[in-house]
């Protein structure tokens, strides 16, 4: 008790075949090799071959085909491929993982081996370019802290403690959060706006903070919208939010969170935090294009979330419009 324990040698197993050979009892052999009776009695009982019984080459050969000798990333390769292009195209390991065994694969992996995996990488080589594999691009896990703006004060504004409580608990499709993603401290800014329900997210790029030309744009969304995905709109309390009241006239009721509170609409702060991987602080807005980011708004909508028992926020709300117009068609008549 309490000794290091080490595996078997080949030695050791010579001395185990030939003292087992002459008779000798399992308690004699452990005896002999300083080891204990268990330990004697699992390798005669693991390492034995039914045609040959217990030979000194062949138990060694077995004890090391079983022997862990790595991450499954590194000894299935068409795994590790198929996991790195998913990790490129911003999938998380979670997401990985989920998917894989939403789908029925052959290819199995938990999201820690995948992490693991990165992280061994970027100690055995010391390249931290792998870190950018990982959603947050970190080369060690820990908590990042955000900073709080201040508030500017909001005509007709509602607080989100109205908010309906089905509203609250992601039961009704139509409610949205928006918000303004900064790639620089000045300079253009990119508009986020995100339903609640099925995480679809939409985009696109404001030359400046300006209240009257974002909530055009988030009307533009709203117009293009059948009534029953326009009911709320959540949002924080900058400036730019300011002409809020002009959306009520097309039936869509306005919310903002409490002042230093931005993790009342934790889904779209979610969102942004995605978005930073592929434009992060200090990125020069005039390299992002409105097609860009219609081609991100299309990889964030098309990459499968846990919340949504890993289906992707475009079939989410396609089910959803699917489920409106049955509900919008008067059923055959019987006669």
């Amino acid at each position: 008790m309490g000794r290091h324990y080490a595996q078997l040698s080949l030695e050791e197993r010579c001395s185990i075949a030939c003292l087992a050979r002459d008779g000798h009892s399992i308690r004699h052999i452990a005896t002999c090799l300083d080891r204990s009776a268990s330990t004697i009695w699992r390798e005669l009982k693991r390492n034995s071959g039914v045609q040959v019984g217990y030979k000194p080459a062949y138990a060694d050969a077995q004890a090391f085909a079983r022997r862990w000798r790595g991450s499954r990333l590194v000894r299935q390769p068409a795994l590790r491929r198929l996991v790195l292009d998913r990790l490129a195209m911003g999938w998380s390991p979670e997401q990985i993982a989920g998917r894989l065994k939403q789908e029925n694969s052959s290819m199995r992996i938990s999201h820690e081996s995948i992490y693991r995996f990165i992280y061994a990488q970027i100690v055995r080589t010391k390249d931290y370019g792998w870190r950018h594999y990982l959603p947050k691009a970190k080369s060690r896990r820990g908590r990042t802290r955000r900073t709080v703006h201040g508030l500017e004060l909001i005509k007709h504004r509602v607080f989100i403690d109205k908010r309906p409580a089905h509203v609250q608990n992601r039961r009704q499709c139509g409610h949205w959060e928006v918000d303004l993603l900064h790639p620089r401290k000045s300079g253009a800014v990119v508009l986020v706006m995100q339903e609640r329900t099925t995480r679809y997210s939409l985009l696109s790029k404001q030359h400046s903070k300006h209240a009257q030309p974002i909530i055009e744009q988030i009307k533009l969304w709203f117009d293009a919208l059948p009534p029953l995905l326009r009911r709320s709109l959540t949002q924080d309390n900058g400036a730019e939010f300011s002409q809020h009241h002009q959306l009520h006239a097309s039936g869509v009721k306005t919310y903002f969170c409490h002042k230093h509170s931005p993790w009342e609409k934790g889904g779209i702060e979610n969102t942004n935090g995605r978005i930073r991987r592929y434009i992060p602080r200090g990125t020069d807005p005039d390299t992002v294009s409105n097609a860009d980011l219609q081609s991100l708004a299309n990889r964030l909508n098309d990459t499968p979330r846990k919340c949504l028992g890993f289906k992707t926020p475009a079939e989410a709300i396609r089910n959803q419009l699917l489920h409106f117009k049955c509900e919008s068609t008067f059923p055959l008549s019987r006669e």
